[in-house]
């Protein structure tokens, strides 16, 4: 296969396309060739007999990201050879929910629900959720929406109808004033709401975006057979944009990596984009607590713009210390441009109107 798997590559995208075994961290900054660093890496384990194909796993967030790493790898790789499972993080948990979906308790031909008909199924069932406060009766749908996210963020910390219910049951044993039992009351109230909402869904053979991973999650756990499959079927798990999972994602990505420890995720914790979501640099400086060993690599030549430009963007992400990961774990992220010719310095411009900005 080719030896142009290296070519073009500095020293710091060598280092991480042709890292031995276990975990790998790669803090890539925008430009730096985060995608060309995976492609090339997945190539490189095929070439030099590490894995084949059908044992690698990468994982993304969104399907223009999948494709073109599954483009970019064909490319890298011969035909015949290019079977490698690239997949959103989604679209593997809801494959591998397909596959097992009666020894989760679901037909597998159940439907995933979008935002909009997770909120028409829910209006048409609100008054079967056992709500009171957060059912009122001259608006009784006013915390629809509320609630959904408020389900959809307990899935996205892997947190179940019945730890949810649990820690409202602590709050109320420790409750010591009338304001805090009313405060165990709301969170009891929801719990309870949230399993009724779950118990439904399950009924009707429904599930939701976030469903997609904990109910994986849950499958993974429950069915020891199921897991130790699909761990000795991935012998190297790889994932882009490590900085937008959130910590049901990471404990997923964890379970599947458990057997062989051979990880490998790329990230920059200034390029979060999914914070509503739970994604946060906490899973970064978890991944570094989870294996403690890792080789970490820090790519900073930016091959996208000019040094005005990276210098003026890393002077504004400064206002985000000390919740960074430069902060945090000591690493020097600050990037170099490639390109030679000097840019314009960047300016700011401010506008009254939108007209006048046009």
């Amino acid at each position: 296969m080719g030896g142009g798997i290296l070519d073009g590559l500095n020293d710091a995208q060598r280092e991480a396309v042709t890292h031995d075994t276990g975990p790998l961290l790669i803090v890539a900054g925008a430009g730096t060739g985060k995608t060309t660093v995976i492609t090339r890496r997945i190539a490189y384990l095929i070439d030099q007999g590490k894995a084949r194909p059908e044992e690698i796993l990468a994982l993304t967030f969104t399907d223009k990201a999948a494709a073109e790493m599954e483009a970019r790898v064909d490319e890298l790789v011969p035909y015949g050879y290019a079977d490698v499972e690239i997949a959103t993080f989604h679209a593997f948990g809801d494959a591998l929910l397909r596959g097992h979906s009666l020894e989760i308790g679901l037909q597998n031909d159940f439907r995933v629900l979008s935002r909009a008909e997770q909120v028409i199924f829910l209006r048409d069932r609100l008054f079967d959720l056992p709500l009171a406060r957060y059912r009122p009766l001259g608006d009784p749908t006013r915390y629809l929406q509320s609630l959904i996210t408020l389900f959809s963020r307990c899935k996205d910390e892997d947190i179940s109808p019945d730890d949810y219910l649990a820690c409202a049951a602590r709050l109320r044993s420790s409750a010591d004033d009338e304001e805090k039992l009313d405060r165990a009351g709301a969170q009891a109230e929801l719990g309870a709401a949230y399993a009724k909402y779950h118990e439904l869904m399950a009924l009707n053979d429904k599930i939701d975006f976030g469903d997609q991973i904990v109910l994986a999650l849950r499958l993974l756990r429950a069915r020891p057979h199921v897991l130790n499959a699909y761990q000795r079927r991935f012998k190297y798990v790889l994932v882009d944009e490590f900085q937008d999972t959130n910590y049901a994602q990471f404990e997923l990505v964890k379970l599947l990596a458990a057997r062989h420890g051979n990880v490998a995720v790329t990230g920059d914790d200034d390029q979060a984009i999914y914070r509503f979501r739970g994604a946060a640099i906490s899973n970064v400086l978890s991944f570094l607590r989870h294996y403690p060993d890792a080789r970490q690599i820090v790519v900073t030549e930016n091959f996208r713009s000019h040094q005005a430009i990276l210098d003026a963007a890393y002077k504004l992400i400064q206002y985000n210390n000390p919740d960074r990961l430069e902060v945090k774990s000591g690493i020097v992220k600050q990037l170099t441009a490639v390109r030679e010719a000097p840019g314009p310095e960047p300016r700011h411009w401010h506008f009254e109107t939108a007209s006048q900005e046009a």
